[in-house]
């Protein structure tokens, strides 16, 4: 089983058995409590369902205990929970528009837009193969991207406000939320042009939207403000000793840093540049999570992180105040700063690209441009999630998912823009056919080599920083599509 099912039934026993004041000092897992407390309140409500399923999992010293039972409850309650993201998928195709003919339901935007949320591989391997419970908040992130578009703000404002005390990851596009409302609500009216009006700034719009904001967050981290474990609270929320990568290489801009790094030290050696004595063996690809100390790069800081990531968010925040454009800038913002914090931030996790792939879906139907760049990045996005599912009877389960929803997500989305010219170019197909050979070497060859037994992160490093190279290229492709819908008509007429 995944170590995901330990970690969350080990959630359930400490907010069902201890006191508020001790939820984040306990530590008798390895599996600490590391998420907000909104999501803490949630372990405890499925913890009085859970006792009735179970009472053994509910005991803290039960350190990996997996009966039948127990897992039954944790895989029943991933699928109750995801009625939210349902609601949250019809939600979000109300807000499409449907003028595009179609001349049956399978070819509607909407219905196609249904099926890439719905059916989504990512999110299907992640919750309910290695299990999570991503389904649930990225039901409450559609809601509230589907509550901005349909221009009910403070009810998406709220939504999001709460997500991000379910969950704080969400916060890597919190710029584009409140530069949005911000530009969108507080401001009520523009110049004939498009321009800001400043005297229509709502001290009243504002003042609501802090309200907000206030309210929640004392609700959420109010009793541990009153008990003083504030401090504590932030040290299990950001644990910046785990290091620069996750337990794998995420396949972004880290992965690809990394592997040049591990490069030049090998050609290092071999030049004699390098005395073996003095390099560390810790390696970031024995896939530990742990601080680590690049050798012949220099090393990077959670502050470098940061301001990366800072640096690479702020034109598409600027794009979105001046040039805002509706929902689909807001869309755009919000998909460049989940793929900004990817590509830069600090111990990225692999499964945070879904924070990038589920509202690109959005954008996939609406314009061929955008569909081009989702399927390149679903499509490297989700084979860099393989190595989550790593036992030999779940090989021909993932190959299959995935070929069905990448078969699915190619031909519905070539059909929908069937009068446009080509959604990729034959440099990006054949990047996307090479992963087949790259599969069949990291999951079959490799395996029967004997560098297997010397050399167990070959696969695993070749997987990232393959696919971090897509990555990065619809990254870069999507930014470059942003900037250039901004140019004004008469500077292209230049």
């Amino acid at each position: 089983y995944s170590t995901d099912f330990e970690v969350h039934r080990n959630w359930l026993a400490i907010t069902h058995n201890l006191p508020l004041s001790q939820w984040y000092y306990e530590a008798t897992s390895e599996w600490t409590l590391d998420y907000p407390p909104f999501f803490a309140w949630f372990e405890w409500a499925l913890s009085h369902v859970a006792k009735h399923f179970d009472p053994q999992m509910l005991v803290i010293d039960n350190l990996n205990y997996t009966s039948p039972a127990t897992v039954f409850f944790q895989r029943l309650s991933v699928i109750f929970t995801d009625t939210l993201f349902i609601y949250a998928v019809h939600e979000c195709c109300r807000c499409v528009n449907g003028k595009r003919a179609a001349k049956d339901i399978l070819e509607k935007p909407t219905f196609i837009l249904a099926v890439l949320l719905l059916w989504n591989f990512g999110l299907l391997i992640v919750d309910h193969i290695h299990f999570q419970y991503n389904g649930f908040l990225f039901g409450l992130m559609l809601l509230s991207v589907a509550r901005l578009c349909q221009k009910r703000y403070l009810e998406g404002a709220l939504l999001f406000s709460v997500l991000l005390h379910f969950k704080h990851i969400y916060v890597y596009v919190a710029p584009a939320y409140g530069i949005y409302l911000l530009r969108c609500y507080c401001f009520t009216a523009n110049n004939a042009d498009g321009s800001l009006k400043w005297r229509s700034f709502s001290f009243l719009h504002v003042t609501l939207l802090g309200l907000i904001v206030c309210l929640v967050s004392a609700l959420s981290l109010g009793p541990f403000l009153v008990l003083g474990q504030l401090p504590q609270v932030i040290s299990r929320l950001f644990p910046f000793k785990r290091g620069l990568c996750h337990a794998y290489w995420a396949p972004n801009f880290w992965a690809l840093y990394s592997a040049m790094d591990k490069a030049l030290t090998i050609l290092g050696l071999k030049c004699n540049f390098l005395d073996q004595t003095k390099i560390p063996k810790a390696s970031m690809t024995g896939g530990l999570v742990q601080e680590f100390q690049h050798i012949v790069l220099p090393s990077v800081t959670p502050l470098a992180t940061l301001v990366c990531t800072l640096i690479a968010i702020l034109p598409s925040v600027f794009c979105l105040w001046f040039k805002p454009q509706g929902p689909r800038g807001f869309l755009q913002c919000l998909v460049l700063c989940a793929l900004s914090s990817f590509m830069f931030g600090w111990h990225v996790h692999e499964k945070a690209i879904l924070l990038a792939i589920l509202p690109l879906s959005l954008l996939s139907i609406q314009k061929a441009k955008d569909a081009g760049i989702y399927l390149i990045l679903t499509t490297t996005g989700h084979f860099s999630l393989f190595p989550l599912l790593f036992t030999p009877p779940e090989l021909p389960i993932k190959i299959l998912l995935m070929l069905l929803f990448t078969v699915y997500s190619f031909s519905s989305l070539k059909s929908l823009f069937r009068r446009e010219k080509p959604l990729l170019n034959w440099l990006e197909t054949i990047y996307l056919i090479l992963l087949v050979p790259l599969e069949i070497f990291c999951e079959i060859v490799f395996p029967l080599t004997p560098w297997k037994w010397h050399f167990p992160f070959i696969p695993l490093l070749l997987t990232s920083v393959y696919c971090a190279l897509g990555v990065t290229y619809s990254w870069l492709k999507l930014y470059i599509s942003v900037l250039t819908e901004r140019i004004p008509v008469r500077q292209k007429a230049e």
